[in-house]
């Protein structure tokens, strides 16, 4: 994709726009477009958060078919939103064969779906009608409901569908499970499972799971996009953190795959290698990155690699058929625990690799002298002892938080440059254990200040109170830039540049006009012509950045903030499109749009 260069990115303009019609809709979770479309042949496909897959005229932007799933706008879904759809082509069909080439959707209310690429209509023969039930036949199930979700993209292998899943944090100890299954992508028919929570006292990792109930947790579930190397016949599963989040003295030892990358045979769905990120999870530390796979040049070898952006703030490069550190890694302690029933682990994995984000906060920030020092006067009321501090009742500072660090925006790749792109977030978070009887009384107290959460987490001695670091009227506490893109140079083992992602135009803190870099969720994208796209911002613009240097080359404005990753490719007009999608309902900063916009240079300009 050359034809949008450096030299010529400013010249983009807006070409078509298809809005999906839901930002309107009254829900009963917050919506947020998410979707990353696929060109294939011709065709755009892409899916909503309520259910509905579309295929369109990708030069145009004209709606060709819709197929409406009919989810439940009034259902309570903690992460209303869809990433994308997969495509599969059966090669035993007919040319011209209904259900020939299939459209493979996750629903968001855990319907594993197949269409018709051509027209939209179900492939009867797959599951019951043309759906698979995925809440039917998990180790724990799901209550209610809402608790277990589909929100990304299934994995395509072969002749096969694998199949993760999303469950809601926090709620109980024996939250749905979170088993990766694998289906037969022409009849739906269960091929194989694998459980995150080792089942098998002859699974090595069983021992890691300490406790009457440690095998009986749920969660460690692949949210996430699960990564497919054909080649190798292995899928990559970026596993989440057990059950509860922030409280583990129901599953004490290292907890060993879930947090983790693991490599599975796509035949039989057993065991290759697994590598753990965290042990022991008490941060929501979540592999929500999708590991990338790439191929690198390490020693003067050519090296298939998979890298893993972590919400601690690390990129860790990985042997794809071993799982061995490409850079070293290294164990090292960290805090101890000084909740009851609670403990630590010891060490934690440290890539050597450069931190892509910061790791500690030793002195507050403020955008004003009074802001800062509220803030600095917060700060040494908590407990704050560097990288993994563990939650507490006094209330632990947390940095990175639980949107990273990396996040599930991902690693784009230059393989000429040798540069890993990651957007990163540098917000710092507290994190309060609050004893069960004083639950009520925090809800009253703090349950409407913005950027607070409650969650119960049943089952344990203690309730969650997460917020971010901001002073008593808003203001934000961790230096600026709040969020960054990081170019990693996998040839040198250095940071080839940073620079902020984002501005706080338009956002309701103290003093956000001026700041530099800010939260963002969302991938970016590497062009061969040198340019890195990525939305992601709150502050709701596309920008183009030079992937040598990271300088800021264009941005243009769009309905909302894009939480999605964007997408190139070329049209039967012979330009090179740029697309992404941005939206929400409004119910947070990132504010209200339901459109996909498309991006190409003038007709006149096309090289």
């Amino acid at each position: 994709m050359t034809q949008i260069t450096p030299g010529n990115v400013a010249d983009l303009q807006v070409v078509w726009r298809f809005r999906t019609g839901e930002a309107g809709r009254r829900t009963g979770g917050k919506i947020k477009l998410e979707t990353t479309p696929l060109v294939f042949e011709g065709v755009m496909y892409l899916n909503t958060p309520l259910g509905r897959v579309i295929a369109l005229d990708p030069v145009s932007g004209q709606m060709r078919w819709s197929r409406d799933f009919g989810v439940d706008p009034t259902s309570g879904y903690g992460d209303f939103v869809s990433r994308g759809v997969s495509l599969w082509r059966d090669d035993r069909a007919k040319p011209g064969a209904a259900c020939a080439t299939r459209v493979i959707v996750g629903v968001i209310d855990a319907r594993l779906a197949a269409l018709d690429a051509r027209t939209g209509a179900p492939c009867r023969e797959f599951g019951r009608g043309g759906t698979v039930d995925l809440t039917q036949g998990l180790r724990n199930a799901p209550s209610p409901e809402t608790e277990y979700e589909l929100t990304s993209p299934p994995a395509i292998i072969g002749d096969r569908i694998v199949v993760g899943s999303a469950v809601a944090d926090n709620g109980r100890i024996d939250a749905a499970s979170g088993e990766v299954r694998t289906y037969d992508a022409r009849t739906g028919r269960l091929l194989w499972t694998w459980d995150p929570v080792p089942q098998n006292p002859r699974d090595p990792a069983y021992t890691s799971w300490v406790g009457d109930r440690a095998h009986g947790v749920g969660g460690a579930n692949a949210w996430s996009v699960i990564a497919a190397d054909p080649q190798r016949g292995l899928v990559f599963v970026p596993t989440s953190a057990p059950s509860v989040d922030y409280y583990g003295g129901h599953r004490l030892g290292d907890n060993r795959y879930a947090n983790s990358i693991v490599a599975l045979r796509a035949d039989t769905g057993e065991l290759a290698w697994s590598f753990q990120t965290v042990h022991h999870d008490l941060w929501d530390y979540d592999n929500a990155a999708p590991p990338a796979l790439v191929t690198i040049e390490r020693n003067g070898a050519t090296i298939p690699a998979v890298l893993v952006a972590t919400k601690t703030g690390q990129l860790f490069a990985l042997h794809r058929e071993t799982g061995e550190p490409l850079f070293p890694v290294e164990e090292r302690p960290v805090p101890a625990s000084d909740v009851p029933g609670e403990t630590a682990s010891p060490t934690q994995p440290f890539s050597t690799l450069p931190p892509l984000s910061p790791l500690a906060l030793d002195h507050a920030w403020g955008p004003t002298p009074g802001v800062q020092a509220a803030c600095q006067s917060r700060l040494e009321t908590l407990r704050n002892d560097g990288p993994f501090t563990p939650p507490s009742v006094r209330g632990s500072l947390i940095l990175p938080s639980n949107i990273g660090g990396a996040h599930w925006g991902g690693v784009a790749y230059d393989p000429v440059r040798g540069l890993a792109i990651v957007p990163t977030n540098r917000v710092a978070a507290i994190i309060t254990l609050i004893p069960r009887e004083d639950y009520s009384a925090s809800l009253e107290t703090h349950g409407e200040r913005i950027g607070v959460e409650h969650n119960a987490m049943r089952g344990t001695p203690y309730a969650l109170r997460r917020e971010i670091f901001l002073s008593a009227d808003g203001g934000m506490c961790t230096p600026p830039p709040i969020g960054a893109l990081v170019a990693m140079d996998l040839r040198s083992g250095r940071i080839a540049w940073s620079v902020p992602l984002g501005t706080g135009e338009g956002l309701p803190l103290a003093g956000a006009e001026s700041l530099e870099g800010m939260i963002n969720l969302g991938g970016a994208i590497t062009t061969a012509s040198g340019l890195t796209f990525i939305g992601a911002t709150p502050d709701g613009y596309l920008r183009a950045f030079d992937t040598q240097t990271g300088g800021e080359l264009w941005k243009s404005k769009l309905p909302a903030g894009a939480r999605s990753t964007p997408m190139t490719y070329f049209g039967r007009d012979g330009r090179q499109y740029v697309v992404i999608a941005a939206g929400g309902d409004g119910g947070d900063v990132f504010g209200k749009g339901d459109e996909f916009v498309a991006f190409a240079l003038p007709v006149e300009n096309t090289p």
